[in-house]
């Protein structure tokens, strides 16, 4: 494979590479590298001989637990087709990359090398370090310990995204396997999510809206794969959204169904973070036609439309015509703090057939067969809804599914989120001052 050479700045020159494993995740493909691979040290950055100047130790990420600091980016950084210029670091070996900070940051939108519960307040020697060299942001979680175990020794990884979009993970120091860490009080995960925000109003409270976060994609890579001395490289696919104009967006071969939309301008598979923008204008209807003429935007169709969360099982598999190591999950709803919610309500539609005329038995009652035929068609009914409600559940993009999406009604009530879902909360630490030395000063929230 060819690699890309405006990032050579930040890595070694490759070794001829060696292979383990590479997985097609549609939005990535992954690339796992053992300890005698060439390619898993010419992946880790030495930061140690980087430029001191743009070297930065967070004093604050350095000794707290469960902090996140945002972290502005020279360049732009394509994630999932979207360019971010704005990281949010957390002390949990894991990125946010989502606009909206709330308290449950392990939930989604994430770049994980290896989330867990890291407290590096409880070591001196623990810090975490990031550098910026205009074409990738190196994070390193250096000498971390487990607060729940702190006896089991210290980790040292790294995150490095280049302005490519493609993503390393790199292990240095991995004391025990990653499958047996806890996830008691803190979830371990390794590997990407991402999600759109769908803003809610609530009709009973006026000038209050409803936030809930909806991921739509993760990567989970396989956690026995990870220990000392290993590299995960993922490299991006494409998406619809780097399409700019409608013939080449409805005729692009890719792995995803794109589709144009007159009245934004923008090709889309309808599953990103301007879901809201996609539906709120109209164009899942508009792109039906799966034509580029030149459309009336001023006509505009009138429509009541709320999205709502379909729920999957977070230990279910869902793969795109094969099965890989790792999965790929579609979209799932997740809370955020205070007064957002997790919806998980599916409405399924079941049209009665016509009734057919029959002929009347001789010796027959008129209210028993009636009745025989009123249980049977409670009984189809019933069926018909088991049946859409599984295929609903495993189908979660489909066409049937995105109808009753985007038709549920507003007055359907909501299930009201409540702490202990599994999610740690994480404060946000917003600097206030100058960087000096390598140190931030900033007020813990």
């Amino acid at each position: 494979t060819q690699r890309e050479r405006d990032d050579t700045s930040v890595l070694p020159n490759s070794a001829q590479e060696t292979i383990k494993e590479d997985t097609d995740h549609n939005y990535y493909t992954s690339k796992t590298y053992s300890p005698s691979d060439p390619m898993s040290k010419d992946l880790w950055v030495n930061i140690d001989q980087m430029d001191k100047d743009k070297v930065k130790i967070h004093g604050i990420l350095s000794n707290t637990h469960r902090q996140a600091a945002r972290v502005n980016l020279s360049f732009d950084f394509p994630f999932y087709g979207h360019f971010l210029r704005e990281i949010t670091v957390a002390t949990g070996g894991f990125i946010y990359t989502g606009d909206v900070v709330h308290r449950m940051l392990t939930a989604t939108q994430y770049i994980a090398p290896l989330m867990a519960n890291f407290d590096p307040s409880v070591s001196r020697n623990s810090t975490v370090i990031y550098f910026d060299n205009g074409t990738a942001l190196v994070v390193q979680w250096d000498h971390v310990h487990l607060q729940d175990n702190y006896n089991l020794g210290s980790f040292t990884f790294q995150a490095t995204l280049h302005n490519t979009g493609r993503i390393v993970f790199a292990y240095k120091e991995i004391p025990i396997e990653v499958s047996q860490i806890s996830s008691v009080n803190h979830p371990v995960k390794v590997g990407l999510s991402d999600a759109f925000v769908v803003v809610h109003k609530i009709q009973q409270i006026p000038n209050v809206r409803r936030r809930t976060i909806y991921e739509y994609h993760r990567v989970e890579l396989t956690k026995t794969k990870i220990t000392n001395s290993t590299a995960v490289e993922m490299m991006p696919l494409p998406t619809c959204l780097q399409f700019t104009s409608c013939s080449a967006c409805i005729s692009s071969q890719i792995n995803f169904n794109c589709s144009w939309c007159h009245r934004l301008n923008r090709c889309s598979s309808g599953f990103d973070r301007h879901r809201q923008d996609w539906v709120d204008n109209s164009c899942p209807d508009e792109t039906k036609d799966k034509m580029c003429d030149i459309v009336d935007t001023t006509y505009l169709y009138p429509f009541t439309t709320t999205i709502v969360a379909k729920t999957t099982s977070r230990g279910k598999e869902a793969t795109a015509g094969k099965e890989t190591p790792s999965t790929s999950h579609p979209p799932t709803s997740v809370p955020t703090e205070g007064k957002e919610t997790k919806q998980n309500w599916i409405k399924a539609t079941v049209c009665r057939s016509p009734e057919l005329p029959f002929k009347k038995v001789p010796g027959t009652h008129p209210l028993h067969t009636g009745l025989i035929l009123g249980i049977l068609l409670v009984m189809l009914i019933m069926i018909a809804g088991v049946l859409i409600t599984v295929y609903i559940y495993h189908h979660p993009t489909s066409a049937a599914s995105l109808f009753l999406i985007e038709r549920r009604p507003s007055r359907w009530p909501a299930m009201k989120f409540r702490r202990g879902s599994g999610h740690p909360a994480y404060a946000e630490v917003e600097p206030v001052g100058q960087e000096k030395e390598g140190f931030i000063e900033s007020e813990q929230c």
